[in-house]
C-alpha cells in the first residue's frame, strides 16, 4: 500500500446512525490501532472523536477531526517517548 492512496468511504455507525466518512487507508489503519490500543471497537472511537469535535466553536468535518486526532496522538507519542528518553539519559 502507498501511502499516497486515495481516500476509501467507509460507513460507521454513531449513536445509532451510520455515517460515511473517506479516508486514505493510512489514516483507516492508523485509526484501527488506536481504538485496539484502547480496546474499544473502532466504531466507539469514532463517537468519541466526534462528540469532542462537535464542542468546539468552529468544529472541522468529521473526517478531518479524526486526522487531526490521530496526528495529535502520535506526536504526544513522540514527546512521551524524547521525554522517557531524556529521563533515562540523565536518571
Amino acid at each position: 500500500m502507498s501511502i499516497y492512496s486515495g481516500p476509501a468511504k467507509r460507513s460507521v455507525m454513531i449513536a445509532g446512525h451510520a455515517t460515511s466518512i473517506s479516508l486514505e487507508p493510512l489514516f483507516w489503519d492508523a485509526l484501527k490501532a488506536a481504538a485496539a490500543a484502547n480496546t474499544l471497537p473502532l466504531s466507539a472511537l469514532v463517537a468519541r472523536i466526534d462528540a469532542e469535535r462537535i464542542v468546539v466553536t468552529d468544529p472541522p468535518n468529521l473526517a478531518s477531526a479524526i486526522r487531526l486526532w490521530l496526528f495529535a496522538r502520535s506526536s504526544a507519542g513522540e514527546q512521551r517517548a524524547g521525554l522517557a528518553g531524556d529521563l533515562g539519559e540523565h536518571g
